[in-house]
């Protein structure tokens, strides 16, 4: 599979709608998947899984490859040293990302003892000399994503104090999970379902700085729901309900950009990924790279457990290709 990176200049390209964008998801939003949504929706953001200055700059193989019909593309990165994240974002802006995106909201044991992820929350200076720094040294925009708040720091007043601390460092985008972080006593998962949701407390963020972009994560389950949202703050980002039903992204660009967009059909989305599927095999990959990230494509349809039981038993066999995709798909009733 050929990656194409783009070498527009910053000032060429379009600026980015935030109105909806794909949470980055760990281990799920990778090149595939990202390929797969963006053949159902032309404008939605999608973001990198999050990606470690490290894996970049020492890691072996390339962390910032991508494919050229990702974009609107944002990477996601994890760190807190200045001088590394400074030189990933010159990277990613070479790479042809469309924005660098700082995760201050991941509470994992791992993430902490790397001192990046919601445990920088606590130092809003540190993230404001990251952000000075990467916006400096490139053309792109540099944002945050966080939560409300993290262990008994969750107040409103914390999480004013945050925001203020680095938008003085001219970030203008903000993605806020509604949810604070336990930083112990909760895993990952938990951190997820378990703090509640206070939408309001984002609301509020936005009156208080209504001049920067204010995106809600955690919790919306539809793109109604996105647009409740959309009447108080600037964009919504949604993760596990477009990971579980694909298929809802489809209307994303009608109901969301109200753009007069042709819905593709399931049937459509399959031919597309076709010749995706088996160039990948054929370059030495397998189908299940991808078909795993299709799963819930035909979820709500009679024949949506076949389907996905077909692709599971299936898709990782060896000599597997696109042809295990259209026969899951031939157990599908169509309503």
């Amino acid at each position: 599979m050929t990656i194409i990176t783009d070498t527009t200049p910053y000032s060429a390209r379009p600026t980015i709608d935030h109105r909806l964008s794909v949470a980055p998801m760990l281990d799920w939003t990778d090149k595939h998947c990202r390929y797969f949504y963006r053949l159902m929706s032309k404008h939605t953001v999608l973001y990198t899984e999050m990606v470690t200055t490290g894996a970049i700059l020492h890691g072996r193989g390339n962390y910032l490859e991508y494919n050229d019909a990702e974009h609107p593309l944002v990477l996601q990165l994890g760190g807190s040293d200045v001088k590394a994240m400074t030189e990933c974002a010159k990277m990613a802006e070479q790479y042809g990302y469309d924005e660098v995106n700082i995760n201050v909201g991941c509470p994992s044991d791992r993430v902490q003892n790397g001192r990046f992820g919601a445990c920088l929350m606590a130092e809003p200076a540190l993230v404001a000399e990251c952000v000075n720094e990467m916006q400096s040294a490139t053309n792109i925009p540099v944002t945050v994503k966080s939560r409300i708040g993290i262990d008994d720091l969750d107040s409103y007043e914390f999480l004013h104090t945050f925001i203020e601390q680095v938008a003085q460092a001219d970030c203008k985008h903000f993605i806020i999970h509604a949810r604070k972080a336990w930083l112990t006593g909760l895993s990952p998962k938990q951190n997820r379902d378990v703090p509640p949701l206070d939408y309001e407390r984002v609301y509020q963020i936005k009156k208080s700085f209504s001049e920067l972009d204010i995106s809600i994560n955690g919790g919306i389950k539809s793109l109604a729901e996105a647009n409740e949202h959309l009447n108080h703050i600037d964009g919504v980002m949604i993760g596990r309900e477009i990971y579980n039903s694909p298929y809802l992204l489809t209307d994303a660009d009608n109901l969301i950009y109200q753009s007069d967009t042709q819905t593709l059909s399931r049937a459509d989305i399959i031919d597309l990924m076709m010749p995706y599927i088996n160039s990948h095999v054929d370059a030495g990959g397998r189908a299940w790279h991808i078909l795993r990230h299709m799963l819930g494509l035909c979820n709500g349809l009679s024949g949506a457990r076949k389907f996905r039981q077909h692709l599971s038993e299936c898709a990782g066999k060896d000599g597997a290709n696109g042809q295990v995709l259209l026969d899951a798909f031939n157990k599908v009733t169509l309503p």
